[in-house]
């Protein structure tokens, strides 16, 4: 049966199967492909170029800096255009596998200050000064797989597919649609050495969730980028569209959101629901604070997405409740039950910068900043 969805993108062109050929030739020995993977300008999207090195590289600190052309990704001007890419994580590379090599990087500019997209530099120094509370994040990033006409994938081109109810978590073939790009993304994510906890198909059909974490600190970040890179690099085999907006489908339809788990060890430990509760008080009284670090418009794309329906709270209230997904936080069930464990933001959108919205997490309910 063919595949329209392909035949519509200029990878129809393209036959699979020959790639194999080529792949499967061996490297000669002690060189490795190490794919260098930044954030462009646009703070949303990511870029990536690949070099060969001469060695097997067993951690990211020998890997060395790089550049590109900053003026074609919106971070530099023409005349002055390279930008350096500084290797901070490594993964493994589940595309050319063997010993090559996946590498996330910092982007900076001329004058070696990091470019207005680099929100991980920031990220990281405040991430060190609250390292002995232990901060753990999980971030659910949902997605929407779109055709190459960008209508999302499996909707009728000249109506609307039936209302929401049978598609979160749904199974058949009327119900949820691309299941092996899901798949295989979750496969690529074990691969690489992303900590993949879960992946369920969400309220809106051709609508996907994964889950990252949980991690600690500066980690939650890289791994989330990384986890992008492969959705979409992995979408690109199918010849669909993965998109983050977070209200892809304007309407009675579900927006999408990266719900951040956070807790400190406190919070993990016995009556560490007087921590959450602390935390939450902070968190209040900082709102608006947020809503500006939670989406790449400083709340513009949020804007559509947070109504107060479709599971979500306004975006001009705080709010807080225990299993609660219409609140600005809610503390799941089994925590309150507890009294211990860890508080999910629903605020920030599918499209935020995880490094922001961490950074922000921590600065409010750790530094008291």
């Amino acid at each position: 049966m063919p595949n329209h969805v392909l035949e519509s993108s200029p990878n129809a062109a393209l036959n699979k199967s020959i790639i194999g050929k080529f792949m499967d030739l061996p490297i000669p020995e002690g060189k490795c492909q190490a794919m260098y993977i930044w954030i462009d300008g646009t703070g949303e999207n990511v870029r990536a170029k690949t070099r060969t090195v001469d060695f097997i590289p067993t951690s990211v600190k020998e890997l060395p800096v790089w550049n590109y052309d900053g003026s074609s990704t919106y971070q530099a001007e023409g005349g002055n255009s390279d930008t350096y890419l500084h290797p901070v994580a490594m993964y493994n590379d589940p595309f050319r596998r063997g010993n090559n090599k996946l590498v996330l990087c910092e982007t900076y500019k001329y004058n070696k200050k990091p470019t207005e997209s680099n929100h991980r530099h920031s990220c990281a120094k405040t991430m060190e000064a609250a390292k002995k509370w232990k901060p753990w994040f999980g971030i659910e990033q949902e997605y929407t797989l779109l055709d190459f006409d960008l209508r999302p994938l499996g909707w009728p081109k000249n109506g609307f597919p039936g209302p929401q109810g049978p598609y979160y978590c749904g199974v058949g073939a009327n119900k949820v649609y691309a299941r092996d790009i899901v798949e295989a993304h979750y496969r690529a994510c074990l691969y690489a050495g992303i900590n993949i906890s879960g992946t369920n198909a969400e309220v809106m059909p051709a609508q996907w969730e994964y889950q990252v974490g949980p991690c600690e600190g500066i980690d939650i970040g890289d791994q989330l980028w990384m986890s992008r890179f492969l959705l979409h690099r992995v979408a690109e085999e199918f010849g669909v569209v993965a998109t983050l907006d977070p209200k892809p489908m304007p309407g009675d339809w579900n927006g999408a959101g990266a719900h951040t788990n956070f807790s400190t060890e406190l919070m993990r430990e016995e009556n560490g629901i007087i921590e959450i509760e602390k935390a939450i008080d902070k968190l209040s009284r900082n709102h608006l604070r947020h809503i500006q670090a939670y989406d790449p418009k400083g709340g513009k794309d949020n804007e559509r997405r947070l109504t107060g329906k479709h599971e979500t709270s306004s975006i001009h209230d705080f709010s807080a409740g225990v299993a609660n997904r219409g609140a600005s936080i809610r503390i799941p069930r089994g925590v309150a039950e507890e009294k211990q464990g860890y508080l999910e933001d629903r605020r920030p959108s599918s499209n935020c910068d995880p490094y922001s919205v961490c950074e922000a997490l921590v600065r409010t309910c750790i530094l008291d900043e």
